[in-house]
């Protein structure tokens, strides 16, 4: 019985552990900036498959949602990711998803180049110019790494960062551990300290 209390007590703090992780990395180096034009960048997931798999399903309903209703109309969707081994991109894969299966009719935009973050940021600044304010939809600390690269390689433009809609109590809840168990790996070297010094006004 006491082994079994101590179980559950353990599963549970793993589990309050992992929701208060992604909460926390949703709301690093992002600021509150305003404006009517608005792009939501959407990480495409690796994808061998010829449909978009569970992972990329999920982020494009997190970046779809995280549309602003007062920026609707004047928001691109900006889904990025390369070709996989199925021959479509990840992209195409999630821009697809998005039009056929949640009829979103927006304007979407296809960055079909990259095949790590590092990469989906450095080409997708050619389509952020002229936006008021940037989300970039993805798993928290996923989102949170491209974040950072975005300060590297355009401070300028890292300074329009704003929350998507990538982070939900309770969505996920039983895997979030694991997301933030990978997470804490995924941003092993980054200064993020550092990055959000720079956000301080």
């Amino acid at each position: 019985m006491r082994r079994r209390t101590g179980l559950a007590m353990a599963g549970a703090a793993a589990l309050a552990w992992g929701e208060w992780l992604n909460w926390r990395w949703s709301r690093t180096l992002v600021g509150n900036r305003e404006g009517p034009a608005e792009a939501v960048v959407v990480l495409g997931f690796r994808n061998p498959q010829a449909t978009a798999n569970v992972i990329n399903r999920w982020r494009v309903r997190a970046g779809i949602r995280s549309i602003a209703a007062d920026s609707a109309h004047d928001t691109r969707v900006i889904f990025s990711g390369g070709v996989t081994s199925g021959g479509a991109s990840e992209a195409q894969l999630m821009a697809d998803y998005a039009k056929s299966v949640l009829g979103f009719d927006g304007t979407v935009l296809l960055e079909e180049q990259s095949a790590t973050t590092w990469e989906n940021i450095t080409n997708v600044i050619p389509l952020l110019e002229g936006v008021d304010h940037i989300k970039i939809a993805s798993q928290p600390a996923h989102a949170l790494k491209a974040r950072a690269y975005l300060r590297r390689q355009r401070p300028d433009l890292a300074e329009k960062l704003v929350r998507a809609d990538d982070y939900r109590p309770g969505e996920w809840m039983v895997v979030k551990p694991l997301f933030a168990v990978y997470g804490l790996w995924a941003l092993r070297g980054l200064d993020l300290k550092a990055d959000e010094r720079k956000t301080s006004p």
